[in-house]
């Protein structure tokens, strides 16, 4: 017998089906909302030649990527850490020469290794937008993110709104040494440090480098009172392109009402990623963002094509952690367990309830449900169990041991080939 603890690395786990159906659900689910914008599906692979995949990486993606000697070849490999540049790469490779806008949608793990946590597995589902004209690829951008957090039918779901211009502006002007401390007290919001580093700022900057710290909160007071300061004119344009967008996404979105909506323009996560446009989404129960995302039109350039781009990534698994446990749209579809002694009738049954859109499993067995049943159901993520006992009662058993009965007629029709009178009394028990 082998003395091996049986044990998963660090960062990773297993999910049981119900968990599993839940984030499966969730991925289709947002997967169907990108193509229904006219997104396409693709898929790369887990793992890339670590120097092609490095040159898409920031600087703390390219710290998390694991990277191995792959046996075959003697090179070595990087386990994704983000798909982005793999869809980058993908474009500059394999759409060298096409015009005109390209999208395309994606889901799939990443693995990233943490200084505090170690290694994380991470399901993730995104879209990528290459080639739009700048306005609309942001509006359209904007539109689709809320359309994403709706979708996932969230608590609480708000997007927020950054552009990297104001700041890259105000760091940029200031010695090393200061626009680190503002950097950092911009991270913590911290009002006393920057009118400290303001204070210290050259006459043009001081007013701007102050007011960082207070450019966040309800988009459009946010969006006045930034557009009101004294920014050189490439940073006043690059404001009033975010309002626009803004415009643009709810004409995109017309009466399909969004999520509300905030402006952080102090924000400098991605700061050396993003080009301009920033978003991220957030909901009542999820620590950190579920959506993150933005333009990035020098990323494809370091695949051989310049091309311009925006996209998101949405975390499924913090979705899924932050869900409401009462979701309906995400919800796995229904699996109903037949058990029917009957194997012949059970079989004709199972058919017409797959035939009309039901997950079905069967089993042949005769006695009553045991007290066991609704606890294997919950664990199996199994809606229900249809028994039909020795005396030809039929009941419906739910995963809270909860019992109604189901008329025969309708599980005599099923084995018959029509299952519409059968899942009526499925759905009335379902909801009793």
């Amino acid at each position: 017998m082998s003395t091996t603890p049986i044990r998963l690395p660090a960062g990773v786990r297993d999910f049981l089906p119900a968990a599993a159906a839940r984030r499966r659900g969730l991925a289709e689910a947002l997967l169907a909302a990108f193509e229904a914008w006219g997104y396409a599906r693709i898929i790369t692979p887990a793992f890339e030649c670590a120097d092609v995949l490095a040159l898409g990486l920031g600087d703390d993606a390219r710290a998390a990527a694991i990277r191995f000697v792959e046996p075959g070849s003697g090179e070595v490999v990087a386990l994704r850490p983000d798909i982005t540049p793999q869809v980058a790469r993908l474009v500059a490779t394999r759409y060298p020469e096409a015009s005109g806008a390209l999208r395309v949608c994606y889901d799939g793990a990443v693995t990233r290794l943490s200084a505090d946590a170690g290694p994380r597995e991470i399901l993730q589902a995104g879209i990528e937008l290459f080639d739009a004209e700048p306005g609309a690829g942001d509006a359209e951008l904007i539109a689709l993110a809320m359309v994403a957090l709706r979708r996932a039918e969230l608590a609480q779901p708000h997007l927020e709104l950054g552009h990297v211009a104001p700041v890259r502006h105000v760091l940029g002007g200031l010695p090393p040494d200061d626009a680190a401390a503002l950097r950092e007290a911009l991270l913590r919001k911290d009002r006393a440090t920057a009118a400290r580093v303001a204070a210290r700022a050259p006459a043009a900057l001081a007013p701007l480098a102050a007011a960082l710290c207070e450019l966040w909160g309800p988009a459009r007071d946010v969006l006045a009172r930034a557009i009101a300061l004294p920014w050189p004119e490439p940073v006043s344009a690059a404001l009033a392109g975010l309002a626009q967008a803004l415009a643009d996404a709810r004409v995109l979105l017309g009466d399909d009402a969004g999520v509300p909506l905030s402006i952080d323009l102090g924000e400098v996560r991605g700061f050396d990623y993003y080009t301009g446009l920033r978003v991220a989404g957030y909901a009542a129960g999820a620590g950190d963002a579920v959506l993150r995302g933005g333009r990035y039109d020098e990323l494809v350039g370091r695949y051989g094509r310049a091309a311009r781009a925006v996209g998101f990534a949405v975390d499924v698994e913090a979705l899924a952690e932050a869900m409401p446990a009462t979701e309906s749209a995400t919800a796995a579809p229904t699996t109903i367990l037949v058990l029917d002694a009957d194997r012949p009738r059970a079989a004709a049954v199972a058919r017409a309830l797959r035939g009309a859109g039901v997950r079905v499993a069967l089993e042949a067995v005769s006695s009553a449900p045991t007290p066991g049943l609704a606890r294997r159901l919950l664990a199996l993520g199994v809606a229900r169990a249809l028994v039909v006992r020795p005396g030809g009662a039929i009941v419906a058993v739910g995963p809270d041991g909860g019992e109604v009965a189901v008329a025969q007629p309708g599980y005599a029709a099923a084995a018959a080939g029509d299952a519409a009178s059968l899942l009526a009394d499925l759905t009335k028990g379902a909801s009793a």
